[in-house]
């Protein structure tokens, strides 16, 4: 009887991935990175493995928000003290802190386990053009041909 192989995580190679997020819908993006962080898109992909690889995101200040998201879509956090329930409008996270808003997203894609946690942490998100990878020496990916 034949077997499957199964990936071993010291066979796992990584590649790293640069993205432009101007223009791309948040959701579609989300989606598009949780699968390459997870290795979806690899043949070796072992749902107990990490076998993803690393994402950049840069230009996350440019993301788009379809509908009326901007206003409805809240997100909630809590203080850990008595009433501290914190709302916050995604219009408001993406005008203040649009790499938060693009790692929340992200991360509600992920398993939320310890390998969900491990996955997350291959995923840089910057607000402008500019980031600090050039010597992993990233390959472009264009997420509107994936999609």
């Amino acid at each position: 009887m034949r077997t499957t192989p199964l990936a071993k995580p010291s066979e796992v190679e990584r590649k790293w991935y640069l993205i432009d997020a101007t223009d791309v819908v948040l959701g579609r993006l989300s989606s598009v990175v949780a699968s390459i962080l997870r290795g979806k898109n690899k043949p070796t992909f072992t749902p107990n493995v990490d076998t993803g690889d690393h994402v950049i995101i840069i230009n996350a200040d440019k993301v788009k928000l379809t509908g009326k998201k901007a206003t409805q879509k809240i997100y909630y956090h809590h203080s850990n003290h008595p009433g501290g329930l914190k709302a916050t409008a995604a219009g408001k996270m993406l005008a203040e802190k649009p790499e938060r808003l693009v790692e929340t997203s992200i991360r509600g894609m992920l398993p939320k386990n310890s390998l969900g946690r491990q996955q997350f942490k291959k995923l840089h998100v910057y607000v402008g053009a500019e980031h600090k990878q050039m010597a992993q020496q990233p390959e472009v990916l264009d997420i509107n041909k994936l999609v």
